[in-house]
Formats: structure tokens, sequence, C-alpha cells
């Protein structure tokens, strides 16, 4: 059974087979309440769609958007787990930014290719939306597009754009689609920082979500379809997990950790990512070409001063310390540069996006080398003109932070309808 707007699958064991149905924002979320493995004992959306027999997706060609994340508990990739079982019928891969095997640095992927391990013709998504997806999925010939592919938690991170470009193209090809749950890595407690402005969209922001938008990725799945795409919604559903808590870090989950990206080494990343991402619209080096990316950021010139005025702020569960770093590539490659490491030392506390806007100020008043890159970059990233603006004009930390906080009101108001977990 499928849903023509969305629908939440519970699969596996004695649970059975369609657990909710949803007319209104709030049905699939309140019938999919409820937790099978418990604290620690995650099992992801795929785990329960194959401990099933892939009754969902019975009968049907099916294509897998995924990457490397796209894992089993026992660290095998789905792919190769699906290929040779006679119970699911997988005739195509769709790859992402980075590459179906992870073999592409950032802005780049890997191309139409066979993939040499299972045969399966890999299909190039990275950059495609639209009509010219449509195209794919339908050249593709399946009959049904499933989405398995780890999230960060924040809006830039592009496989949720991955994930609303493939439900856009799959409703116009006119394919179904299911999206298989995982964890939020830092928790899906709270939704944080500016709501994106619509005339800021791009592939680090299609629509109108929070920075730090505190969901899964079959949340924002059922949320894009009702509120992005109800026009020409796709035959949505999603597989959700089991045992997973709204206030689980994903050290928590006791599932394997695979860097969804190659400048996302660790969970830790993760954490501070949605506030020091920003680093990518500046002058400064946001850390990538060293092992601590975003936790590590400066330039050339930068000393102890911004760690002792970020310091005097006096933020909740983080510290900084005076850091010295030698890029291998990016920004400064080559150069040693000065600046700060992001110590997160209570992550309960600890607010990414206030602590980035922070860096961001303390950076401008501690460093005359200052800058925006110059295609405004920054504002792409927080989704409007307004940090770039109020900061160069001297706002304060609370100032910057409090001048989003209605439209993330609205934001969060939204985002209740479709929560699926506890």
């Amino acid at each position: 059974m499928t849903l023509s707007r969305r629908g939440v699958l519970a699969v596996g064991g004695a649970i059975g087979a369609l657990a909710a149905t949803a007319a209104g924002p709030g049905t699939a979320a309140a019938a999919g309440r409820g937790h099978g493995a418990g604290h620690g004992g995650v099992r992801t959306g795929f785990d329960r769609l194959a401990s099933d027999g892939y009754r969902v997706l019975a009968g049907e060609k099916v294509g897998i958007v995924t990457n490397p994340t796209g894992i089993t508990s026992d660290v095998r990739h789905i792919v190769d787990v699906m290929h040779p079982d006679d119970r699911v019928n997988l005739t195509a891969v769709f790859g992402p930014e980075h590459g179906f095997r992870g073999t592409a640095q950032a802005g780049g992927s890997e191309g139409r290719y066979d993939d040499p391990a299972t045969g399966l013709p890999v299909y190039d998504t990275y950059l495609k939306s639209g009509q010219a997806l449509a195209d794919i999925f339908t050249a593709s010939g399946v009959d049904t597009v499933v989405f398995d592919i780890q999230d960060a938690g924040a809006r830039f991170y592009t496989y949720i754009w991955t994930l609303y470009d493939c439900m856009e193209a799959a409703a116009l090809a006119g394919k179904r689609f299911v999206v298989l749950d995982r964890p939020n890595p830092v928790t899906g407690r709270a939704a944080l920082g500016p709501v994106l402005d619509r005339a800021f969209a791009s592939f680090v922001g299609r629509r109108e979500i929070s920075q730090a938008h505190g969901m899964t990725v079959a949340e924002l799945a059922l949320l894009f379809n009702s509120e992005f795409l109800a026009d020409r919604p796709v035959e949505l559903d999603v597989v959700k997990m089991s045992g997973w808590r709204r206030g689980d870090f994903f050290d928590a989950t006791g599932l394997p950790w695979v860097p969804p990206s190659p400048n996302m080494p660790t969970p830790e990343t993760a954490l501070v990512y949605s506030g020091t991402c920003l680093f990518e619209g500046t002058l400064l080096s946001e850390g990538r070409g060293t092992t601590r990316p975003f936790e590590l950021l400066g330039a050339e010139g930068v000393d102890h001063r911004w760690a002792a005025a970020a310091n005097a702020l006096d933020l909740p569960g983080v510290a900084f310390r005076e850091a010295y770093f030698t890029p291998t590539f990016s920004k400064f490659q080559g150069k040693t540069v000065g600046g700060v490491q992001v110590h997160v030392q209570d992550r309960e506390v600890f607010d990414p996006v206030r602590t980035g806007i922070a860096l961001l100020v303390t950076a401008k008043r501690t460093w005359s080398g200052f800058g925006w890159r110059p295609d405004n970059a920054i504002d792409r990233l927080s989704g409007n003109t307004r940090v770039r603006t109020m900061i160069d004009a001297g706002a304060g930390t609370d100032e910057v932070v409090g001048a989003w906080q209605a439209d993330l009101a609205g934001f969060r108001a939204t985002r209740k309808g479709y929560l699926l977990y506890r």
C-alpha cells in the first residue's frame, strides 16, 4: 500500500505493515510514536526494511539514492546486501555529491558508470534537478526510488536537498519514493538559527527551513512533500527507525559512524557544523585540509585576541583555544595560520548557531583582515542578508540572533506536525 501524499511504514518482526496514513500534518507523527530496540539499540529504516523481507518493495524495480553512509549495523553497504537478495529487485543506484562509493571531494561526483562490485548502473544526480533529474529516473527504468543517506543536521548540508530534488523529480517521472530513516546525529530536540529567505535559495538551501533543523531525513521528507511540493507531491512512504529518541546524540545509537562527506569525519564535527560552516562564507579558513574541519578556524594574522574575545562571552557549553594549523588544501593551503579551536564541553547546552555568530562577531572585532567572500556566499549559507549586514554594522551576538526569532518560531510551529519520534 502506498500513499499519494505521505505515509509512515512500520516494518520488521510483529510490527506489521502500514502503521499510519496521513490526512493532515499531525497524523503521521501521532501514529508513528513508540520505540523498538531502546536506547543504544537503534535500528535504521533499512535494518527494519530488510528484516521484513523488503515487503514494501515487492514486485517493483528499485533504484536507490545512497552513498558510503548507507550501511547496515555490521558495516556492510546496503547496495551490496540488497543486490544478491532475491527478495528485492535492485536495478539502479543514484549517486549524490561525493559519489555513491565516496571517491569525490566537495563539489564533485563520480559520473555515470557501472559499479564494479555489483555491475549495477550508477547514475549521477549531483547538481541535477527538475525535469533533467526526472529524465534520469525514467531512463533507469525503476518503479520506486529509495533514499538512504546519513544527514548532519544542518540546512546547508547538501544531501537533504538531494532528497528534495529527487522527490520533486520522482513526482515528475511518476515514480514512487521511499525514505529509509537514520538518526539526526546532533539530536532532534530543537530547530535553531535563521530560516531561509527564498530569495537566497541554492543547493545549500532550497526552501524555508532553519539553519539547524532538528529533524531526521524522513521527517524532512514529510515536511517537504506537504509544505513545499504540495502542488505536485510525490507518492511518498517513509520507513521509521526503532529505538531512537529525540534527545539522542549519535554515540547513544549504537550505530557505526561513516563520514557522510570527506570533511565530516566524526559526529563531533556535525555538532559544530551548523554554526561554524558559516566561515565558508568568509576569508578565514573553516578548517578544511585539517583533521578537525569546522572545529579549527583561522587565517594569517589572527592571534590570541580572537580566542580571548570569544571566551569572554561565556557562551554555554563551549570554550575556545588559541590554535595554529597548516591546511593541506583549500584556503591557506600550505600556510601556517592562527585562530581558534572550538571545544564543546557540554553538548547538552551548546548552541552551535549562536556560537557561530559569536565567532563571526569576535573575529571581525579582533582581526583587521576580516572580510566576506566576494560572492557573498555568507548570504546563501545564512539564508539572508541580515547576518552579514548586521555584523558589518557592528551588531553584537544577541542582536543578530534576535533578528531571526520570529521566523524561527514560525518554522518551529510548522515542524511540529511532522515529528515522528519523542
